[in-house]
């Protein structure tokens, strides 16, 4: 689970990192109010989506950049006028973009210097690699490319844990030192204690900046956390219906479903994460594109069924559904009966394939049959996979 910026400010400020004060805002009032409350400009205006690039992207109404500098409270509630409610485009957004709904306000210090900080999960080591960078700002990821020595990495093994020495030979590779070193060794350290408390999968500091009086400052923050881990953190969980940006993923989270909104036009509905996984391998196969990671879990109900196909008939870009099942705790009788009510409330103009295999699958399939809806249905993967490939075609 990803967190929006202002969020992730709020999270490294209880662990002590230098943040520049500010305050978010839903109106152009507001956000000329908080500019008027902090003690010096020049501002920033930040856009409030979960997507990098902000400060590249452009809106859908023409307005330039997701992040602008303002030197009084007047321009900052222009600004935040032209951003909130506007649909921002960024290189990571895709082209149908994501809305603005909030903008933080901040201080913009003056910067001399931007380097990035990130701690993450390396999957090959089975541990947490701290990685820092001389070059930070917003062509990170070119820098990443082209010059993949200029980021430095140290491994941690989670039995020893992460040593002070370490945190300066981190801040020695990135080229702070003098009065510069033992702060910026502080922030290192303190960001990986966060990452480990909070059980997250990401921090990142970018930029990691070095301000006038010889100072450091957190500038921008993107933090991920484990959402197997939540349950640990009630006051991060708090977060989730803020940051879910997507409709049918809100709905899906309401409804204890597992979805992630794709750009394809097969919606998928699935009872595993590793089965969904193969699902869309397939449908990848045989030409098709998936519109959705669906996975209703194991013991998911009637209802939950049910809600899941609504969702997945309420996007607009379906041509065709998929309907995966293979019944261990989940039996394909409960499916089908699930489906059965969705299809018959819903009435969706689109064809379905359903595959159902396992506890009861029989019984799925008959009462399947005896509904007299049209559903395809197929007892091998191949087939099923081409059959949904087929009947999304025949719609398009």
């Amino acid at each position: 689970m990803n967190v929006f910026e202002y969020q992730a400010r709020s999270l490294l400020g209880r662990y002590g990192l230098p943040i520049p004060p500010g305050g978010v805002a839903t109106s152009p009032e507001e956000a000329r109010q908080i500019a008027e409350r902090l003690t010096r400009g020049p501002f920033v205006v930040k856009s409030q989506i979960l997507a990098g690039g902000r400060g590249k992207g452009r809106f859908l109404s023409g307005f330039s950049g997701g992040v602008r500098l303002c030197e009084h409270p007047a321009e900052v509630e222009e600004v935040a006028r032209a951003m909130l409610g506007g649909v921002l485009v960024t290189a990571q957004t895709g082209p149908e973009g994501r809305p603005v709904n909030k903008v933080l306000v901040a201080e913009a210090p003056r910067i001399q210097r931007e380097l990035y900080l990130a701690i993450l999960l390396d999957r090959g080591r089975r541990c947490p690699v701290v990685i820092g960078s001389a070059q930070g700002g917003v062509d990170i990821e070119e820098v990443a490319r082209e010059e993949p020595g200029a980021l430095h990495r140290i491994w941690v093994d989670p039995q020893v844990g992460f040593w002070p020495y370490q945190a300066r030979e981190l801040a020695v590779r990135i080229g702070l030192r003098g009065p510069l070193l033992n702060p910026a060794a502080d922030v290192i350290a303190r960001l990986y204690r966060f990452f480990c408390e909070c059980d997250a999968s990401l921090a990142e500091v970018n930029p990691l900046a070095v301000i006038e009086n010889e100072k450091i400052a957190v500038i921008d923050a993107k933090i991920g956390f484990d959402e197997n881990a939540l349950f640990r953190h009630p006051e991060i969980a708090a977060y989730r219906n803020e940051v879910v940006e997507d409709v049918r993923e809100a709905e899906a989270l309401k409804a204890g479903l597992n979805y992630v909104g794709l750009s394809g036009e097969i919606g998928c509905m699935v009872n595993g994460a590793g089965l969904a996984m193969a699902t869309m391998d397939i449908l990848h196969r045989y030409g098709g594109e998936p519109a959705n990671f669906l996975d209703v879990g194991g013991g998911a109900d009637q209802n939950q069924v049910t809600k899941a196909f609504g969702i997945l008939m309420a996007d607009p870009r379906v041509r065709a559904i998929f309907v995966h099942i293979f019944g261990g705790i989940m039996r394909c009788d409960v499916i089908a009966r699930g489906i059965v009510e969705a299809v018959s409330h819903a009435k969706p103009k689109v064809p379905i394939v359903v595959r159902l295999q396992g506890t009861n699958f029989e019984e799925g399939k008959a009462i399947l049959r005896q509904s007299d809806l049209l559903i395809r249905t197929a007892d091998d993967l191949a087939d099923a996979a081409q059959k949904a490939v087929a009947a999304a075609r025949e719609t398009r």
